[in-house]
């Protein structure tokens, strides 16, 4: 991953000298990285490539989750919801379905009734 201050040296040295190949040679690279962050600087895009937002395989039954774990008051365990999850469509492992995100058992502010998961 490079900085941005390399990104803008390979700009700066394509305006430069006019070829991909030159200005990677003079900024150490190859030529196609400069011929990207060109293409990127002229689409009016970010210097660098941003994280795609991942699917979780518990989306899809998000909402029978969330809805279950507020007729309980979170207090339905993951144990409990995984046979109703599965028979909304979830496809997943046991395991990963522990991994949901639940609320804090602690009572503070940020106990939000969300579903079941890790601590």
């Amino acid at each position: 991953m490079k900085a941005t201050r390399d990104y803008v040296n390979m700009i700066d040295a394509y305006q430069e000298l006019g070829s991909y190949r030159a200005a990677a040679q003079l900024c150490g690279t190859t030529d196609k990285t400069v011929r990207r962050a060109v293409e990127r600087q002229q689409a009016g895009g970010p210097w660098t490539r941003r994280a795609r937002a991942r699917r979780k395989n518990t989306d899809a039954v998000a909402e029978v989750i969330a809805q279950r774990v507020r007729e309980t008051d979170g207090r339905i365990s993951a144990k409990r919801l995984l046979p109703v999850a599965r028979a909304a469509g979830y496809q997943g492992s046991a395991r990963n379905f522990r991994r949901w995100p639940r609320p804090s058992r602690t009572g503070g502010a940020s106990a939000v009734a969300t579903g079941p998961g890790c601590r």
